[in-house]
């Protein structure tokens, strides 16, 4: 029977699902009590692990002193306030604000809005195009849809948001003729410091700062999606960090609460900050019902704590390095086609064998990695994953590839 949950990202006609319904460090467990190790954070978002009592508490003890009340024009809240600064604190670039959303695609969405809206109020309004590349991930609003460099995720969906021009990426040629086809009208160019949904592929080396050079040179703002590379996953607070890069709008989603609440937002770095605060009278029309949600910061403010607390930037490196050997060991044995990744977030390619298929297939033997189209599987396991963990990781890739060539030759 069909369930009354339409799920995300799935066939609607789809009748049977995984039920997920514990979950300790990094590991869950089903209904059926089958524990597996979540190799990919759940979602890219869980660095902290699963199960952590104190956000659980700090959540439930906001809860009972303040649901939740907005935080539009003259009120605020005092999570939503002790977050912002310590988020402000830790910005790739000093003296940012934080805009918050509740989800990685309304902070893209809300990054191209005060993008074009601080070019307008500098005087520039005709600056309305942006720049993202292929492939490339956004998000599913229709904002992020259109910078999403997956002709797929957009198709049957109509008219997407115009002026969105996309480029190969790491082809800084590229992005110079758009601006030379469009001069003077670019109002930002957007990027993953590592493309993750999309297929995990880490920058050309120097393509990032070039970006940055041609932005500085025909007046355009940077955005950087840190929705997945953000918090730790990349070794440092910021992919923008990693690759030494000054970007001039940062989204951010995901591990800013390990994903115990949904919290997302926007750092405003003082490029664009000061232009929008530079006319008194100006409103920024924009916002959402749960911006700065209290619980939701709440539990940022302590997610955040233990990334920095227990060291977990640190721990980034050492899980990719073990990660990477592993499947670089596989590579070389010919199970698979290519390894790719960087920190703590890596990508198999396949070449004769369904991704799908393999995800499936590493099920039995105790590991939830992710399919990303047909011959990609990513890893993006919790910070705190221990060794053998990941092991079984690599392991459980071996013997799925192996089980799917073995079924598709009868």
């Amino acid at each position: 029977m069909i369930p009354p949950f339409l799920h995300p990202f799935a066939r609607p006609a789809a009748e049977n699902f995984v039920t997920i319904v514990r979950g300790s460090g990094a590991r869950v467990t089903d209904a059926e009590g089958t524990e597996y190790v979540d190799a990919m954070a759940s979602l890219w978002y869980c660095n902290v692990g699963h199960g952590r009592a104190e956000i659980a508490d700090a959540v439930a003890r906001q809860l009972r002193q303040l649901d939740a009340f907005h935080t539009f024009e003259m009120f605020s809240n005092e999570p939503a306030d002790e977050v912002a600064g310590i988020l402000a604190d830790l910005a790739p670039v000093p003296g940012s604000r934080v805009f918050f959303t509740s989800s990685g695609s309304e902070a893209v969405d809300s990054a191209l809005k005060i993008a074009r809206l601080a070019q307008a109020v500098r005087g520039e309004p005709q600056r309305r195009f942006v720049v993202s590349r292929r492939p490339s991930y956004h998000g599913v609003t229709y904002g992020g849809m259109a910078a999403t460099g997956l002709p797929a995720n957009q198709e049957l969906f109509g008219s997407m948001l115009p002026d969105v021009v996309q480029t190969p990426k790491d082809d800084l040629e590229a992005v110079r003729a758009v601006f030379e086809q469009h001069p003077g009208q670019v109002a930002a160019v957007i990027a993953e410091p590592v493309i993750g949904a999309a297929g995990v592929y880490p920058p050309q080396p120097g393509y990032l700062q070039g970006l940055r050079r041609l932005c500085d040179e025909h007046g355009a703002w940077l955005i950087m999606d840190e929705v997945i590379c953000g918090f730790g996953r990349l070794g440092r607070w910021w992919g923008a960090q990693r690759f030494d890069v000054r970007p001039d709008l940062t989204t951010f989603a995901k591990a800013v609460t390990s994903g115990y609440l949904p919290l997302g937002g926007v750092l405003v770095a003082p490029a664009v900050r000061q232009v929008l605060e530079s006319d008194a009278s100006l409103v920024l029309r924009h916002g959402h019902t749960y911006s700065g949600h209290p619980a939701a910061c709440a539990a940022a403010v302590v997610a955040l704590d233990i990334i920095r607390r227990e060291g977990l930037m640190d721990r980034a490196g050492k899980v990719g390095d073990r990660l990477s050997t592993g499947l670089r060991a596989l590579h070389a044995d010919g199970q698979i086609a290519d390894v790719r990744g960087d920190g703590a977030v890596w990508a198999a390619g396949l070449d004769d064998v369904d991704a799908a298929a393999v995800r499936d297939a590493m099920l039995p033997h105790g590991v939830i990695a992710r399919p990303i189209g047909t011959s990609t599987i990513s890893f993006c396991p919790p910070l705190v994953i221990d060794d053998d963990d990941i092991d079984r990781c690599v392991e459980a890739l071996d013997r799925a590839v192996s089980d799917v060539r073995k079924r598709a030759v009868g």
